[in-house]
């Protein structure tokens, strides 16, 4: 009887255990491996669509740098020896890097700068 009961407790304990990710208790480790396989699909993914690396840090800037080089020198590497063309991305990115959109307004500024002066 006292081994049915103990059976009991542990199979209910490893049921508690098995749910945490269910209660929301965070998992730094989990979390870092997930940040870090996305970063390198990511850096893959530009590859395959024909963007250098720096282009991809640019338009994905939260990811982490070392993981998406990681991904786009294997899908480089794969590509190579599989002789894989690159696909060119048929839509733009929708968003703007936050380096383009500081040149953008450099160019502005000095653009209307330049029209004031040959204005007078």
């Amino acid at each position: 009887m006292m081994r049915i009961s103990i059976l009991v407790v542990m199979v209910s304990l490893s049921f508690g255990v098995a749910g945490c990710d269910r209660l929301g208790i965070p998992d730094p480790a989990r979390d870092a491996a997930i940040k870090e396989a996305e970063a390198k699909a990511t850096g893959s993914a530009c590859r395959h669509a024909g963007r250098g690396i720096e282009d991809c840090y640019a338009l994905n800037p939260d990811a982490g740098r070392a993981a998406v080089y990681a991904g786009w020198k294997e899908m480089n590497d794969y590509m190579r020896e599989n002789k894989i063309e690159e696909i060119k991305p048929l839509i733009a990115p929708s968003h703007r890097s936050a380096a383009s959109e500081a040149a953008s307004a450099d160019e502005s500024a000095s653009a209307s700068a330049s029209a004031s002066a040959s204005a007078h």
